[in-house]
């Protein structure tokens, strides 16, 4: 293994965990992913073209990896949802953890490919291209799920009574 691909690779972490919690909504099956990706990529290091930022390749992985297991759970069937355990007792008081909680939870309602593409972009302040690349789509499609994605999650929390997204420009 290499230092530099290691090091790299642990620098990665937080924003890989960042990512998978956002693809999948619960910090325990995020960790879980992160964990998948970082091995596979360790084992796939070889693979690693290094002209191509780590980063992106990082997030392919860990996307397919998502997805894979997406579809192996659906040809499962469905299972049995447990309780958050890590959901405080109380809600919070300040308003930007108020604010936190309802777009999280906005974010979780939105399908899957919008929900990806507003992490990507917005979150992680990847370019469309690197956007594209990790999605495996064309700019274009990035663009229009981004458009779509952001509007219905602005739609979601004006229905919630909301308005704590603001356009900049």
């Amino acid at each position: 293994m290499h230092q530099d691909f290691a090091a790299e690779l642990v620098g990665e972490i937080p924003r890989l965990r960042r990512f998978a919690r956002g693809l999948v909504g619960d910090a325990a099956l995020a960790d879980d992913l992160v964990q998948d990706c970082v091995e596979r990529a360790l084992v796939k290091q070889h693979l690693y073209d290094r002209a191509r930022p780590l980063r992106a390749w990082l997030f392919a992985i860990l996307r397919n990896i998502h997805v894979s297991q997406w579809r192996r759970a659906q040809h499962l069937g469905p299972m049995a949802e447990l309780t958050e355990m890590d959901e405080p007792a109380v809600a919070p008081e300040q308003e930007q953890a108020m604010s936190v909680a309802l777009i999280t939870e906005a974010l979780d309602l939105l399908p899957q490919m919008q929900r990806e593409v507003l992490i990507l972009i917005s979150l992680e302040e990847m370019s469309y291209k690197e956007a594209a690349e990790i999605m495996a789509v064309p700019i274009g499609t990035v663009m229009s799920r981004l458009s779509r994605a952001r509007n219905a999650l602005q739609a979601l929390l004006e229905k919630r009574g909301t308005t704590v997204l603001r356009v900049v420009k």
